[in-house]
């Protein structure tokens, strides 16, 4: 889960990482430099950010999932919790899922996206193992610095866990990706006042060309100085997007994951059979697109602040929009896959069992009780992630019915 703002300014940042930063900002400017006038669409912005080797966010800013030992001198503290860091309920309660579906299909096999600090992999093995001891798990993450901390990690586990560097050619087990789709590049659109749809792309700003580096006192101010956003002609592929998903709304800025939907129509490709655990916060198509939403869902962390100013901080910020799960639906259909479930994580969880499994903690246990049950009404809050965040079933070649959409299956809603 992505933290909640915890007061509105942003905090000061460590000179390793403002060191990080200066040279993403230096390596982003010379991108948009090529790109010519027009800049750098945003989503090509937004992948170098996050995702180039040597200054994206996910390559080497230090400490992203809120370590509480941070190396001095280079630590973020953390950016954000997800479910898996928050309680180890989360991935044993999942696992009550991908079990039978590996049962189902014969084949132990597990691949998960961006698998993070390993955790949510840690927690599954341990369930899962003595079940299926044969139990193959695969990791493809593209960060080579969370990759590292996951093989130590994961090390007790041995030869049960492999780490892949490309997409496999086919792929029959479970597919798991929590927190993947929201980081992936969005394109940003705007309506004009003419009816016409913009994209959003980033320019460097003249006065930035020949300022002095680093981020001093009022590093907010200074740090979205060196970039702007100018609105160019949407490409004729992103206006056909925008127009058949909402009417014309002069002002409205909102952002569309078309690399997302581009990676669920791949599965249709290369997997052979089994189901796709795809677990996000977002909305249904009508609800990501309300008129009251007019400024989009795009938002970026650092050191648990949440803020919307994406050209702040490149490479030492998260950046992450909410999931259109109506579109990645549609995606999957069309690449000849199944639907096979949505619902909200609360009632995901609650159908595959977490409370009954909770019930064996013994409550006079005071202490060990409060510590499993604290991080668990996180997970099914409405207030905090268990209605914010969803999960939508995808498959192929499965003929089973899933219990953790047993009640409360909304894919009528999608």
């Amino acid at each position: 889960m992505r933290a909640d703002p915890t007061g509105p300014a942003l905090p000061q940042i460590q000179e390793a990482a403002q060191r990080y930063s200066e040279n993403a900002r230096h390596k982003l400017a010379g991108l948009i430099h090529e790109a010519g006038p027009q800049g750098l669409p945003f989503a090509r912005w937004m992948h170098a950010a996050l995702y180039d080797p040597q200054a994206g966010y996910y390559a080497g800013a230090p400490l992203k999932f809120g370590d509480t030992a941070a190396a001095a001198g280079t630590a973020l503290q953390g950016d954000f919790v997800t479910a898996p860091e928050l309680t180890p309920w989360f991935g044993r309660t999942l696992a009550r899922q991908i079990g039978p579906v590996l049962a189902h299909i014969g084949t132990p096999h597990i691949l998960e996206f961006g698998a993070g600090s390993g955790a949510l992999a840690e927690h599954i093995l341990q369930a899962l193992l003595p079940e299926f001891p044969q139990l193959q798990y695969y990791i493809l993450d593209i960060s080579p610095d969370l990759t590292q901390r996951q093989q130590q990690r994961l090390a007790p586990f041995g030869d049960s866990v492999q780490w892949l560097h490309s997409l496999p050619s086919g792929f029959t087990g479970c597919v798991i990706a929590n927190e993947v789709l929201d980081a992936m590049p969005v394109s940003l659109f705007e309506w004009g006042e003419d009816g016409n749809v913009y994209e959003l792309h980033v320019i460097n700003k003249p006065a930035a060309a020949s300022a002095a580096t680093g981020l001093q006192a009022d590093q907010d101010a200074q740090a979205s100085s060196y970039f702007d956003f100018l609105r160019v002609p949407a490409s004729t592929l992103l206006e056909q997007a925008v127009r058949a998903r909402m009417p014309a709304l002069p002002g409205y800025r909102s952002e569309i994951n078309l690399q997302g939907e581009s990676w669920v129509s791949g599965l249709g490709q290369w997997l052979d059979q089994g189901v796709a655990l795809l677990i996000d916060y977002g909305f249904p198509q009508h609800e990501y697109y309300h008129p009251q939403r007019s400024q989009g869902t795009l938002m970026c962390h650092l050191l648990h602040h949440a803020h919307s100013q994406a050209l702040h901080f490149p490479g030492i910020q998260d950046i992450t929009a909410h999931v259109d799960f109506t579109a990645m639906a549609d995606a999957a259909l069309a690449a000849d896959l199944e639907v096979l479930g949505y619902t909200s994580q609360a009632r995901f969880l609650l159908n595959c069992g977490l409370l009954q499994m909770l019930s064996g903690l013994d409550p006079e246990d005071t202490a060990r009780y409060a510590r499993a049950i604290g991080p668990v009404q996180k997970l099914l809050s409405e207030a905090e992630m268990g209605e914010l965040f969803k999960v939508l079933a995808i498959g192929k070649n499965v003929n089973m019915d899933l219990a953790g959409f047993a009640v409360g299956d909304r894919r009528h809603h999608l």
